[in-house]
């Protein structure tokens, strides 16, 4: 299968959304720990996973992976707390419950306190809404997005990379051998702002392009662990020089499962989001070189700006935010991209 759009970030599957992606003529979705699944016993169970699945299908889309299970039913994992062998064995049979169903994708983060954010309704391009992150104000006035998807944002006692790296391995000695017995790939998400400093009490690791590597070589090169390649998380380490990085570390090694393509202008200490191709990237030049090292995984559009008559795309989850000029606009640049590269 060749590089392919799907519609991404899906938190709430409904009818507006499946048709959104129809009129955008996108055939898949990607669902982000979507309301559709409660996880009602620490896991997604196959009836809930079945019923998504073919509501999806009714629509004629695919559903191309799943990124992030409840922050609930992770926090334990990441943290290194009490109680992280059961969030494991649950994290185990979402695996084998997606096999069941047919679903062969599942992106996770390893990002304590999520991601951060110093301002949320700054001014864009023509006025359009967006984040930005300066590390300054976060050290000092902390986290503008505080209470999004309910993670908590300061820790019970600091944690150091050291520690991260050592959770971050225990988890991969368990649920790798489930990953390769049940045919699902796991998929790291890079850190959000990628910053050295704590945020929260939280160290941060997955925040250069050889951190990324060296999570490569902790999975021990496993086919079934890959990267959820964040390009604009990617830009925020050191702008396009990084992305190619990461390709060149990661992609020649077929190690990239999917993409997040966003746009940011300037990197840590301080960025902010932007409209594709108004920030540090060179898109076509990404998706070519992508191609060239032979990636055949799907691409999402992935945080917009909020353009006149959009609601909020942060603070609103709802599928009338999601459905929104923004995410039309860069739907719409990348498949035009994709087309005139002879790529689609």
């Amino acid at each position: 299968m060749t590089m392919r759009l799907s519609m991404g970030h899906v938190d709430s599957y409904d009818e507006q959304v499946g048709t959104f992606a129809r009129q955008l003529g996108l055939t898949g979705v990607q669902l982000h720990n979507p309301d559709n699944l409660t996880a009602p016993d620490g896991y997604w169970p196959v009836d809930q996973l079945q019923a998504i699945v073919d509501r999806c299908a009714a629509d004629g889309l695919r559903i191309d992976g799943l990124e992030n299970v409840s922050p609930a039913n992770f926090y334990k994992i990441q943290r290194g707390l009490d109680g992280r062998d059961e969030q494991i064995d649950n994290f185990c049979t979402t695996l084998r419950n997606m096999a069941v169903v047919g679903l062969d994708t599942l992106g996770y983060n390893f990002l304590v306190t999520y991601v951060w954010r110093t301002k949320m309704q700054a001014a864009g391009r023509g006025g359009a809404v967006v984040t930005e992150f300066d590390l300054a104000d976060a050290l000092r006035d902390g986290n503008a997005l505080a209470g999004y998807k309910l993670v908590p944002d300061d820790v019970e006692r600091a944690i150091d990379q050291d520690a991260l790296w050592a959770n971050h391995q225990y988890f991969l000695d368990a649920v790798l051998p489930v990953a390769a017995e049940s045919g699902v790939r796991l998929a790291l998400h890079p850190d959000d702002p990628p910053v050295a400093e704590p945020l929260g009490g939280a160290a941060r690791i997955f925040t250069s392009p050889g951190a990324l590597e060296r999570a490569y070589e902790q999975a021990a090169r496993s086919p079934w662990w890959g990267l959820n390649f964040c390009i604009g998380t990617v830009s925020e380490m050191g702008g396009q020089a990084a992305v190619l990085d990461v390709i060149e570390r990661l992609g020649t090694k077929q190690a990239i499962f999917y993409v997040h393509l966003r746009d940011v202008a300037g990197t840590v200490p301080a960025f902010a989001e932007t409209f594709l191709g108004d920030g540090n990237l060179n898109v076509a030049a990404v998706l070519r070189r992508l191609h060239d090292v032979g990636f055949d995984g799907f691409v999402i559009d992935d945080h917009v700006p909020a353009m006149i008559g959009d609601l909020d795309t942060w603070g609103d989850t709802s599928s009338e935010a999601y459905c929104s000029r923004g995410r039309a606009h860069a739907i719409g640049y990348l498949q035009g991209v994709l087309n005139g590269l002879g790529l689609s």
